[in-house]
């Protein structure tokens, strides 16, 4: 009995078929199991990346909330005596203190939300903006004790606390983290 070309034809491919569908099979069932190993390595890294990035963070916004605590026009002018300065000398040494603060903590920026960096900035600018416009309204020969009266008497008489929002905003956002 000779076979011809095309029955030797379809008896391989019924036998190819089984095969075919066996591999495709465990093709997918491979597939399938390594996207899950993959996907529970990445869990396992986010968790144990969690587990050293969470306290980092936490203490990035302790740092800042600080920040802005000593920075804030009342704590500031405490820490920062006015006493034997002029007014000029007054003015230059709050910014550099402010500059000196904000340049220490700038490495803070990278575990906090864009949002929250952005209020800490303009909480900055608006505290040395205060302190400049103070300046600014006051006689020329006046004593570094001068402005610190002025700059409490704004803050007490306008009820103005240039911190306070960003203070708000990263206790807002620290309780959303935990």
């Amino acid at each position: 009995m000779t076979l011809d070309t095309s029955t030797l034809l379809l008896i391989l491919a019924l036998s190819l078929i089984p095969a075919l569908l066996v591999g495709g099979g465990m093709y997918l069932l491979t597939q399938r199991y390594m996207e899950r190993d993959y996907r529970k390595r990445l869990l396992e890294i986010r968790l144990k990346n969690s587990d050293v990035i969470l306290p980092i963070r936490l203490q990035a916004y302790e740092r800042v909330i600080l920040f802005l605590e000593r920075i804030t026009p009342s704590n500031l002018l405490i820490r920062v005596s006015p006493s034997g300065m002029t007014a000029p000398e007054f003015q230059a040494q709050l910014s550099q203190e402010i500059r000196a603060e904000y340049t220490h903590n700038l490495s803070q920026q990278l575990y906090m939300s864009e949002a929250a960096w952005q209020q800490v900035k303009k909480a900055k600018e608006d505290v040395v903006t205060m302190i400049n416009q103070n300046y600014q309204t006051l006689p020329e020969n006046s004593r570094g004790t001068d402005l610190a009266k002025r700059v409490l008497e704004n803050v007490l008489h306008n009820d103005i606390d240039p911190t306070a929002q960003a203070l708000q905003f990263l206790k807002r956002e620290l309780h959303e983290i935990f």
